[in-house]
Order: structure tokens, then sequence, then C-alpha cells
């Protein structure tokens, strides 16, 4: 009895160290997926999800321009690729955007500023946790072709601590190479998709974390009506934040922006003022171009939580957007107090005390920004900032000096083309304005500023087919701009004369 007694002993110990250290293994490539909402090319180019391919206006968000709520034009607010205004606060779903076609996705180029999606969602997911594509020594420390399923769901507390290892971590293959990077991702969920039904089976449907588990291998699986069953089914057991915000991202993933707010909203009547929810309304408010109702719901959550840095930096950039920045400069005066130290920030603050006329105060934050600069995109901003400034007091040559530096930084940066080119305008050199003009339409198709300047600069030199050419894509790059229409109705009465 007593060797039963210890041989027992001795198998809880070995599943309890076994259990340990799968756990701190998965910590070291944790990643909370909640918040992680990328769209890459194979995913856009596999998707056989239907989705309305004229949608109403407000109702979808592969078409930015059909808010019902006044979004801000591109004259005001700068735009990226996507067609949605600049945010406040960068996150995954503002890097990636939604292309319209395919063509201009792959056409964009490959930066952490513009709007290109990524090549593939599963391998983003790998890359944040690089750790899981270690190889070790001893060989792999669990060896998924060698478990038996079936035994491990049995024992709930060893199953969830086996599937988050299978979730979290790379496929115990050694060696895995890039190009075999999607096939070991789809066999990982695969296999975490079988323990978690396993247990589901053996909990008699009543657990309802495995339901949520189910529905993350379904989302990443691109099975996306199937998540939405089994996160429905989890949220009537058992009412948790992170279901509903699971449930959100799977009819975000479906173009189906409503009826996320719709969730967001219900679940709030559960969790009344819970950030996570409030936010989750106001960045789809913002992406959909209502940017009143996005800002209206970031001041929500400011009332419940007055430290929130992406709320304090939306609202802030939706204030300077607006023409006052005196009301930005608290906010980012706020970040600042809170300990949030950067480049970005003190750029923002620059160009607030600038057009807040403060001006003692605008070239020491930039001063300090280009200290606090962690790459040359960085320094290439706030190089771009400085030569607006230039332009501001009307010292051209300084202008003229920043935009340099700026294209010394960042060889891709576009606006700065545009600049440059106004600026040689101006001295008479015209086809090095032409020349700068070109390669900045190139660099960025979706800015009308370029194509509007080409189109201006070709019809004072007579050449009226480029101009009424440019100018078309100026009007399809921004349908409200009365220069372009202008422009484009003067070049027609050229040809109807001709």
């Amino acid at each position: 009895t007593a060797l039963t007694l210890l041989i027992f002993y001795f198998f809880i110990l070995i599943q309890a160290a076994w259990s340990l250290k799968t756990r701190a293994l998965t910590e070291m490539v944790y990643v909370d997926e909640i918040d992680m909402d990328e769209e890459g090319i194979a995913e856009m180019v596999l998707d056989e999800n239907a989705i309305a391919q004229v949608a109403r206006p407000g109702t979808s968000l592969k078409l930015p321009g059909t808010s019902q709520g006044g979004g801000p034009s591109p004259a005001v607010r700068p735009v990226t690729q996507s067609g949605r205004p600049i945010t406040g606060f960068v996150r995954p779903s503002t890097q990636s955007g939604r292309p319209s076609t395919m063509e201009q996705a792959i056409k964009t180029p490959r930066t952490a500023l513009t709007a290109r999606p990524i090549t593939s969602a599963s391998g983003r997911y790998v890359r944040l946790g690089t750790a899981s594509m270690l190889t070790n020594p001893d060989g792999p420390f669990i060896n998924l072709s060698r478990l038996n399923l079936a035994k491990y769901a049995q024992k709930p507390k060893l199953a969830k601590a086996l599937f988050e290892y299978i979730f979290h971590h790379e496929n115990d293959v050694k060696n895995v190479s890039n190009s075999c990077v999607p096939f070991s991702v789809f066999v990982k969920y695969h296999s975490a998709l079988d323990l978690a039904a396993l247990a589901t089976e053996h909990a008699q449907f009543k657990d309802w974390w495995w339901k949520v588990q189910i529905g993350k291998c379904y989302y990443r699986l691109g099975l996306y009506r199937e998540a939405e069953k089994q996160f429905k089914s989890a949220l009537k057991q058992q009412d948790m934040v992170d279901t509903i915000l699971y449930l959100a991202k799977v009819y975000l993933r479906l173009d189906q922006p409503v009826t996320a707010l719709n969730v967001f909203k219900q679940g709030l009547d559960r969790f009344p003022g819970e950030v996570t929810l409030i936010c989750g309304i106001a960045r789809i408010y913002e992406e959909m171009n209502n940017i009143s109702s996005a800002a209206e719901y970031y001041k929500e959550v400011l009332k419940q939580d007055n430290t929130h840095v992406e709320a304090i930096a939306c609202i802030g950039s939706n204030h300077f957007y607006s023409d006052q920045p005196e009301i930005a400069l608290r906010f980012y005066r706020r970040l600042l107090q809170m300990g949030v130290y950067n480049c970005q920030l003190f750029n923002n603050l620059g160009l607030c005390c600038f057009y807040a006329q403060q001006y003692d105060m605008t070239l020491s934050s930039f001063e300090r920004a280009l200290f606090l600069a962690e790459n040359q995109e960085e320094t290439a901003d706030v190089w771009y900032n400085l030569g607006h400034v230039a332009v501001g007091i009307g010292d051209l040559n300084l202008a003229y000096q920043c935009f340099r530096l700026t294209l010394v930084n960042n060889n891709d940066y576009a606006e700065a083309y545009n600049n440059l080119a106004v600026l040689e305008m101006r001295k008479g050199h015209v086809e090095q304005a032409r020349a700068l003009l070109q390669t900045a339409s190139s660099l960025a198709p979706h800015m009308y500023e370029p194509h509007f300047n080409f189109a201006i600069l070709s019809e004072k030199v007579g050449d009226l087919q480029r101009s009424y050419t440019a100018a078309q894509k100026s009007e399809e790059a921004f349908p409200g701009h009365v220069d372009t229409q202008q422009l484009i109705k003067q070049l027609k009465q050229h040809f109807a004369m001709l």
C-alpha cells in the first residue's frame, strides 16, 4: 500500500512539473490575440466567405468613404492607403488596412508607415512569438505526433496547459523553414482543435472555456461562422468580456461593423463601464470615418479610466485636426505627465506649440524628438514637420534643407517629394518639380496633392493632356476637392474649343 501511494504521488509530482514547465514555455511566447486583427494578402485571396460587394453606406469597413457621420476630408486630415484618416494611436488594424484590390495591395511599398497588408497573418503570429521557433538540442519538449489527445482530454488541468502550449507555440518540427510556416501553423491549429473538441466532449459541453478555445482555433483557420457559433454558445453559459471581444472580432472580419457595435453595446449592458468594450466601439466608429462618435466614446473611456493612453492620444489628434491645437496640447501634456516619453509625443507637442503660437517651446520640442528618435523613419517625420514650421515662418531655404534631410532619412517619403516640388516650382525649376511630383504620385497614389500639383504644372507649360490625366487622378483620390473640379472644367472647355 505504501509503495502504491508513493508511485501515485510520484506521478502527481511529474504531472505538476510537466504542467508547470508547459505554462512557463507558453508564457515566453504568449500573444494576446484580442487586439490582433490583421488580414494578410493570403487570407484576403483565400477567403471564401460571401460578402456583399456593394454595401449600404455606413455598414462596411471596405468602403471607407461611405460614412454617414461626415468624416474628415483629406484636405484637413491626411489619409492612409486604405482611405481612412490617420489615427492618433497605432494599432495593428490601422497599419494593415483593407485595400480595395489585390493589385493595389501589392503595388503599395512595404514599410511600417503604409497600409500594405502583411503577407500572411499566420506568419505574423509566429514571428511575434519568435522563441517558439527555437529548436531544442535535446529534441522537442512535446512531440505532437506521439500524444494521445483523448487521454489528456480526460484530465482538465493538464489538457488546458497542453492546449495553451500547442496553440501559442510553433509546431514541434525541427528546422522549420520560412516556406513551411503556413503549413506547420495549419497543423498546429488542427491539433489544438482536436484536443479542445475531445476535452469539451469529456466535459459534456458544459465548460465555456473550451468552447472559447474551439472558437479561437476556428478563427485562426478562417472558419468564421463556426467560430461565431462557439463564442455565442460560450456566452450563453458564462458572460465574459474576452468572449465578447472575440465575437466582435469575428464580425469585423466578416465586414459587419454594425453587428460588432451591437455586440459591444449588449456587452456594456451586462458589464457597465467596461473600458475595453467602450474602446472597441470607438475604434469601429473611427474606422468607419465617424470621427465625432468615436471622440464621444473615447471621452467615455476617459471617464472610466483617465490614464488610458489610446483614448488621450486619439482625442488629442482629433482636436489638432479640428483646428484646436491649444486643446490638443493639453492632452499631449497629460501623456507627458503620465510618463510617456518618446519621439512621437514630442513631435506632436512641437506641432501643437507651433500652431498655438507658442514659439518658445516649438524648437525645443522638436530637438527632444530628434534626440529620442529610434530609427530613420521617426527622424524623417521630425524633419518633415520642421520643414512645415520653416514654411510657416517664411524661411524657404530652411524648409528646403529640412525636406532634403527628410528624404535622406526616408527615401520613400511622398509628402516631402511633393513639398520639395512646390519649392522648386517657386524657383522656376520646372523639370525638377515635375520629376519630384511624379515620384510622389507613384509612391503615394492615394494622395491628391501630387496629382493636383502635377496637373497645375502641366497646364502652365501647355501639356493639357497630362494635366487632364493628373486632374482625374486627383479627383479620384479626393472627389470633393473644388480646385481640381474647376481645373477639369477649364480643361474640358479648352478641349471643346479645339
